[in-house]
């Protein structure tokens, strides 16, 4: 199968290409605008094999979308290109608008022209798989169930009213030109590659370099950690296996609070590289809460596992300890990133 994938060069869709790549014989096609949190380094491998094609274009420009199907006639998309930080999206939502909206309105139009010229048995074969986030539900109290297919939408940030925009576009394009779409549903990613400005990388570095923990509020709103590489693994099968029309929710059922997280990166870092000072969690320093911060989230994520064959194979223990060692070994990445002087103190969302 030959792929476009937006986004490619991000933390989600890198490690999908990783694992297409390795796992798989699919072609990939990336397409990635290459922001501030895209890294050429997280192909590893990909980067130069045969098999990966990186063009350098935002999902806006409708020509060059354009372009993209002409030549390169692909037999799906996987979109993950997005702009993904909350507190980004609070202090200037009109990029998520331009990206998330409009650029899935731009691809949608390019995958519907270029669909129209296909022949009935690419067509039957055809796949828009749109990759979405949890937030487009809105928030959970403790005692309510987990999202799932059948979960209202109700999102309470500007990022995720963007997403939620563009998980309508797409089925409306699916209801209304019978383009053949799938969203997909996630949680809060973790893992290696992942951009600084994140809160598992970000309380890391901070206690790498015994700085303060920032953590919002009380600590206690609460996330499903869905490790990296079992989304992308996940992702490839929606794509290969999944139903046009269909939602699939894709979660790990490993919620925790935000101050357990920073508990434990504090634990497991004092294990691999103790401080004279002390353990790291004397580190955490309570901040202002964000606006609008949602209380929880998490995901059933039975239908999938069932359609797909899928179940998160990481438990968040052990995923964690690997993304710390994976920091550890990989000190040059990160800290050329805050060279660049990142303002490391947001603590937003983990789709990207």
């Amino acid at each position: 199968m030959k792929i476009l994938l937006t986004g490619g060069c991000g933390f989600i869709g890198s490690a999908v290409i990783r694992h297409a790549i390795a796992a798989s014989q699919h072609e990939i096609i990336n397409i990635d605008k290459m922001t501030y949190a895209a890294s050429e380094d997280a192909l590893e491998a990909a980067l130069a094999h045969p098999r990966h094609t990186l063009i350098k274009a935002d999902i806006t420009d409708s020509a060059a979308m354009r372009a993209a199907f002409a030549t390169h006639q692909p037999d799906a998309v996987m979109h993950l290109a997005a702009e993904s930080h909350v507190d980004r999206s609070i202090d200037g939502p009109a990029a998520f608008i331009h990206t998330n909206v409009t650029g899935t309105f731009t691809l949608l139009e390019a995958a519907r022209e270029y669909y129209a010229t296909l022949s009935p048995a690419r067509r039957e074969s055809f796949r828009f798989h749109h990759i979405s986030t949890d937030e487009v539900f809105g928030a959970l109290a403790d005692e309510d169930p987990p999202f799932n297919e059948h979960t209202p939408y109700d999102p309470r940030s500007p990022y995720s009213a963007t997403k939620a925009a563009s998980d309508h576009l797409v089925r409306a394009w699916g209801h209304t030109y019978g383009l053949p779409v799938i969203v997909s549903n996630t949680t809060n990613n973790y893992g290696p590659w992942q951009f600084p400005e994140k809160l598992i990388p970000l309380i890391l570095i901070n206690a790498i370099e015994e700085k303060p923990l920032p953590v919002y509020g009380d600590g206690q709103n609460t996330r499903d950690w869905l490790f990296v590489d079992d989304h992308a693994q996940a992702l490839l099968k929606v794509v290969e296996s999944g139903t046009p029309g269909e939602t699939y929710c894709i979660g790990p059922r490993q919620p925790r609070k935000n101050i357990d997280v920073v508990k434990a990166i504090c634990a497991i870092l004092d294990e691999r590289r103790p401080s004279p000072n002390g353990p790291r969690a004397r580190l955490i320093t309570y901040v202002r809460d964000r606006p609008g911060h949602d209380h929880r989230y998490e995901i059933d994520p039975s239908t999938a596992e069932a359609a797909l064959g899928w179940k998160a194979a990481h438990d968040f223990e052990r995923g964690l300890a690997a993304t710390i060692d994976w920091y550890l070994a990989h000190e040059d990445w990160w800290r050329a990133i805050a060279a660049k002087k990142y303002s490391g103190q947001r603590l937003g969302g983990e789709k990207a």
